[in-house]
């Protein structure tokens, strides 16, 4: 019984995951994920600048969001996948394959140490998540079309 446990969590908690991979296309897959990453980005945001309270257990929610997004964006990015569903990847993703790899790897080991952290208060938070969102950023000037909104 204890083992039937273990696999169910270990299914439920893949079930965000399976939903995107489930998607038609690495195109769609990628871009539902990164809605995901931008919707948890949201309330620690929010902490941040004050708009509201600190919620230890909403910024642990939005980082493991973004530790199920690290394990496996990089692999919805393969050859073919540089056009269509009105991409916002940049073709540098394909052409520097070894900076696009590297950015994704120190976002997954920032929000990692964001984990780690468990942020009790706001400025333990504000530690934790600087990093985080600096991959983001650099990501996001490197390999990201901005589009018009």
């Amino acid at each position: 019984m204890h083992r039937f446990i273990k696999i169910l969590m270990a299914l439920l908690l893949l079930f965000p995951v399976s939903q995107v991979l489930a998607a038609e296309s690495p195109q769609e897959a990628r871009h539902e994920l990164m809605e995901g990453v931008r919707d948890a980005a949201k309330p620690v945001g929010e902490m941040l600048k004050g708009e509201r309270d600190f919620n230890a257990a909403v910024a642990m929610e939005s980082f493991q969001t973004w530790a199920e997004a690290a394990a496996i964006f990089g692999d919805l990015f393969p050859e073919g996948s540089e056009t269509g569903f009105d991409t916002e990847a940049r073709a540098t993703i394909w052409t520097d394959r070894e900076g696009f790899n590297a950015i994704l790897l120190a976002f997954g080991e920032a929000v990692d140490a964001a984990i780690t952290a468990n942020p009790q208060d706001l400025e333990a938070l504000k530690t934790a998540a600087g990093p985080v969102f600096k991959t983001c950023k650099e990501c996001h000037e490197g390999y990201r079309v901005e589009k018009d909104d």
